[in-house]
C-alpha cells in the first residue's frame, strides 16, 4: 500500500506492508533504481512477522519537496538525515536498517551516528558513507572506469544528458553493474517511472558532484556532513553482502573499510548477483535480514 508522510522538507512516499505490530524494517533502494527491488524480499520478511517499509528516496517517484526553494541536495547528509526524518514521522524508536547504493548509504548514516535508532543493519557493498575529504585521491585505473558516469555528471553535457536520455542513461547502468542478470523490459520499466519525478536530474547531478566536493551541500546538513567526516564506526550488529557479479564495486579490497564495523559484523559473497542485490538474489538479502533480526533479539 502506497502512503505519505510529511518531514520537515518532504512529502515521502511509500509502501508499508506486513502487520502493524510487526518488528519494523526499513528497506532503501539505490540510483538508478525505485521500491520495487524490494518486491521480492518484502514477502519473505512479512511471512516472519515483519513490518517493511520501503520509502522512495528524495527525488524519485512521488516523494516530493515541499518548497520549491529547498534546495535540491542529493548529498550523503540529506539522505541520512530523511531516514531518521522518516523514522521519527512514524514513531519508530528503532528499525532494523537495510539499503544498498544510495539507500545503503543512509542507512549506515544512521546506524552509525544514531545507533539507538537501529536494531540491526544489512548493508551492499560494505561501509557505505563517504569521505569526501579523500574524494580526489585517485583509484587504480580498473576502478576508475567503472566510474564514467559520475564523472559524465560533473559537467553540463552529462546534465543534459541525463535530462535528455535518462530511461536510456539508466538502463545502460542497469546492464553495465548488473551483467549476469536478465530483467525484461517490463520489469525496468516499473522502476523507471520512478526517474520521471521533476526533481530526479537535480538531485542526481548535486550528489555525484557533492561527492567530489564540486558543490556545496545544503547548510542544514552541515553539522552531520562533519560527523560524517570522521568516518564514524557502525557499532550495530551488520551483515555486509557483495555481490560476486557486482560491475560497479566488485567484492575485492574491503579489508580496510570492514574495520569501520565495531560490532558483530559478517560479510557474506552473493553468487551470480550484481550491483542491484535486493531484486537478483532477494532470498539472500531477506535471509540476511532475518539472521540480523534473530540476532538483535
Amino acid at each position: 500500500m502506497l502512503k505519505h508522510i510529511e518531514t520537515e522538507l518532504l512529502d515521502i512516499a511509500f509502501h508499508e506492508h506486513g502487520d502493524a505490530n510487526g518488528w519494523p524494517v526499513v528497506l532503501l533502494h539505490g540510483f538508478p533504481y525505485d521500491t520495487h527491488a524490494y518486491d521480492e524480499v518484502t514477502p519473505r520478511l512479512i511471512s516472519h512477522g515483519a513490518r517493511v517499509i520501503t520509502p522512495y528516496l528524495r527525488g524519485y517517484g512521488p516523494t516530493r519537496f515541499l518548497s520549491p526553494t529547498t534546495l535540491r541536495s542529493g548529498q550523503q547528509a540529506a539522505l541520512g538525515a530523511d531516514l531518521l526524518a522518516l523514522l521519527d514521522g512514524l514513531r519508530i524508536d528503532q528499525a532494523i536498517l537495510g539499503g544498498y547504493d544510495w539507500g545503503g548509504r543512509a542507512a549506515c548514516i544512521v546506524a552509525a551516528l544514531y545507533p539507538s535508532r537501529a536494531r540491526g543493519l544489512v548493508s551492499v557493498n560494505g561501509y557505505n558513507i563517504q569521505n569526501i575529504g579523500a574524494a580526489l585521491q585517485p583509484a587504480d585505473p580498473e576502478q576508475e572506469h567503472r566510474l564514467w558516469y559520475q564523472y559524465y555528471l560533473h559537467g553540463e553535457r552529462g546534465r543534459a544528458g541525463l535530462t535528455e536520455n535518462r530511461r536510456a542513461f539508466c538502463r545502460l547502468l542497469w546492464s553495465l553493474w548488473s551483467p549476469t542478470w536478465r530483467f525484461d523490459d517490463d520489469t525496468y520499466a516499473r522502476s523507471a517511472a520512478s526517474f520521471d519525478s521533476p526533481d530526479f536530474v537535480d538531485v542526481v547531478v548535486h550528489s555525484y558532484r557533492h561527492r567530489f566536493g564540486l558543490v556545496e551541500g545544503d547548510p542544514r546538513f552541515d553539522e552531520i556532513e562533519r560527523r560524517l567526516a570522521a568516518m564514524p564506526p557502525i557499532t550495530v550488529p551488520t551483515i555486509t553482502l557483495e555481490g560476486d557479479a557486482d560491475g560497479v564495486h566488485p567484492p575485492a579490497g574491503r579489508e580496510a573499510s570492514s574495520k569501520r564495523f565495531t560490532g558483530r559484523h559478517e560479510n557474506r559473497i552473493v553468487p551470480n548477483a550484481g550491483h542491484n542485490l535486493p531484486q537478483e538474489a532477494p532470498a539472500a538479502f531477506a535471509d540476511a535480514v532475518l539472521d540480523i533480526n534473530a540476532r538483535a533479539g
